[in-house]
């Protein structure tokens, strides 16, 4: 069944990742995001997110992870069937710039600080995963490359999609915050009028990669 498609082996992602190992992105070639997926409902954003990225040449190179609970939720939410070929999925057409990585392979590119990344959002990002970079458990790559960026004094963006609220998701989002992450709350924006969930989706993946410093051209501007 599709909603069990991403139970497939790791075998095959690994295998695929290892095409894409060695490539690093050339100097002078664009931003180099890191954009991660997890157990939380949102997918559409994230969609959204990744097709902004895909047109935007200011971005030169990405890295995608995906959790096992991310796979879930995207193959519930959006139909998306087993571990690899994620973006050309969720794009419509392959990419040469949204490179998937295994999150189980700890050894990836963003597991160390040596890697020249610009920074790295987690769009949705669970309590779960929220709690572990909180605390500093880094045992999966989601959550290591989290801890380089905040070790490296990168930018980290967490778009922490929950309600309500327990006092330990509260404490949680405020530690991480005060490690340095951006706690950005997977909160769309209405004021715009959306016509659509993709409209009101696309916004909020504006406003994300604004904050990074790539305001996008087709983004609602408020007039007063």
């Amino acid at each position: 069944m599709l909603k069990d498609s991403y139970k497939q082996p790791l075998e095959s992602q690994l295998l695929a990742q290892q095409q894409d190992r060695n490539k690093m992105p050339e100097a002078n070639s664009g931003r180099n995001l890191t954009i991660a997926t997890t157990g939380a409902s949102g997918s559409i954003f994230l969609q959204q997110l990744l097709l902004a990225v895909e047109r935007d040449a200011r971005v030169g190179f990405v890295n995608f992870i995906a959790s096992d609970s991310g796979l879930r939720v995207l193959a519930e939410e959006l139909g998306i069937s087993g571990r690899t070929k994620l973006a050309e999925q969720l794009l419509g057409h392959s990419s040469r710039k949204i490179h998937q990585q295994a999150n189980v392979d700890i050894g990836a590119n963003v597991a160390s600080g040596s890697y020249p990344s610009d920074g790295m959002i987690i769009i949705p990002c669970s309590v779960g995963t929220l709690a572990r970079i909180a605390s500093g458990i880094a045992s999966h790559l989601i959550e290591r490359a989290a801890d380089v960026c905040l070790k490296e004094k990168r930018p980290l963006l967490l778009c922490v999609r929950e309600t309500p609220l327990n006092k330990i998701h509260i404490r949680n989002m405020y530690r991480a915050a005060d490690a340095g992450a951006t706690v950005f709350p997977l909160i769309p924006a209405f004021y715009n009028r959306p016509a659509n969930a993709e409209v009101m989706a696309r916004e909020f993946a504006n406003r994300v990669l604004a904050h990074l410093g790539l305001p996008q051209p087709d983004a609602y501007r408020w007039k007063s």
